[in-house]
């Protein structure tokens, strides 16, 4: 049969973190042993008092449509959330609740990218990033950041790639794949290259934003620089803070005409979030957050474990993540070994009984990206696999 498939579509690629996550799924179906570091989950419990308000939420007939754009209980709880641990003030007509954080991005950049427009993307990069602007036709224009500065840049360096055509500048502090933390300092520079730039709209992306390691606060621009507020759309959720990522949840606060747009797009997609799980998140939005102190030191604890045990292995070296829970590891000495080619790293460790993510699925090159969102002994035992397999 002749396949039509639209121009928008070969313009992108499967997620290849999805792709790795699904190949350590099949082998270990087929009998292998297969310690899977590709995906970014949260291996805790989702928090007994989420679990609960689902189960009431079913009980009392939580199982039809809602609004589009969410409830109006999570959207007061999303304002909640917002100002008390992002320290940005919005109200609920300037909320979207979406299926999952990727789906807020992912209408925010359709809603407003058109051929030709251009989208400053920082990389390494999440993988979805690039695809979502090319799939809207826009061109993806890297800032390329480096490891001996811990993958963070100065604002001149933004400065110098926006042209008249600079539609978006995309942040994710911390990081998704290096675990960057964004400075207040460093984010104030960027304010104020941006008030040269009336033009350029930032995504903020704070999905780990509990994941925090530095002494100091989380930073986010909304905040820091109130008088962008109608320039910057931010990005949360509770996949990664409260171990939910089945529940499918996203939220977006931005400009009250942006997010109308973002839900004009979701009315005629995929319509509103599952019922149950919007009850779900109001219950992991309102109550109680202590745990996150726990989950943030075993979450240190593990990344402590992974970089001194990256760092023995020769050929291997990582810098110290200051969030989330990945580590990005460069294996340049290595590279001859595998013709220069870090996806026939990743392959060899996989076969190894290790799935990881190469680095150039994520913009970078000559390494790769480990999770690591799972228990000590797990991560002792990779690590040992990955030492045996690059000796």
């Amino acid at each position: 049969m002749t396949q039509h498939l639209s121009e928008m579509l070969q313009r992108i690629e499967a997620s290849p973190t999805t792709a790795m996550t699904d190949r350590a799924m099949q082998l270990r179906e087929e009998g292998r042993d297969i310690i899977s570091l590709s995906v970014g989950e949260p291996d805790f419990a989702t928090p007994a008092h989420v679990i609960d308000a689902a189960k009431a939420a079913l009980d009392a007939g939580a199982t039809k449509y809602t609004p589009v754009t969410g409830t109006m209980a999570l959207k007061k709880a999303a304002v909640l959330h917002f100002a008390r641990d992002l320290g940005i003030a919005t109200d609920p007509a300037q909320v979207i609740v979406t299926a999952g954080g990727k789906q807020a991005i992912f209408q925010a950049i359709a809603a407003t990218v058109s051929a030709g427009d251009e989208v400053i993307v920082p990389a390494p990069w999440w993988v979805s990033y690039p695809q979502m602007v090319r799939f809207a036709g826009g061109r993806v224009v890297p800032l390329i950041t480096h490891a001996h500065r811990n993958f963070r840049f100065d604002p001149g360096d933004v400065e110098a790639l926006i042209t008249p055509r600079t539609n978006w500048l995309m942040l994710n502090s911390p990081g998704n794949p290096t675990g960057a933390v964004y400075p207040a300092e460093m984010l104030l520079g960027i304010a104020e290259v941006l008030r040269r730039h009336p033009q350029v709209l930032v995504l903020s992306d704070d999905i780990y934003a509990p994941l925090n390691y530095t002494d100091g606060p989380h930073a986010t621009l909304a905040n820091l620089a109130p008088d962008l507020a109608d320039r910057i759309c931010t990005v949360s959720g509770v996949s990664k803070s409260h171990a939910m990522t089945g529940f499918r949840i996203g939220l977006a606060t931005g400009p009250q005409w942006l997010i109308e747009a973002m839900g004009r797009l979701q009315s005629n997609s995929t319509g509103n979030p599952a019922a149950v799980s919007q009850a779900a998140a109001v219950a992991a939005l309102e109550g109680p957050q202590d745990f996150l102190i726990e989950w943030r030191e075993i979450f240190r604890r593990r990344r402590d474990l992974v970089v001194a045990g990256i760092n023995a292995i020769p050929g291997l070296s990582t810098p110290v993540p200051d969030g989330a829970f990945y580590c990005f590891i460069d294996a340049t000495p290595l590279m001859q070994r595998f013709d220069g080619d870090d996806n026939k790293l990743a392959l060899h460790l996989l076969e190894a009984g290790v799935a990881v993510v190469s680095a150039s699925s994520f913009g970078g090159k000559n390494g790769f990206r480990i999770s690591f969102a799972t228990s000590e002994d797990v991560l002792a035992e990779a690590i040992r696999r990955i030492a045996r397999a690059l000796a």
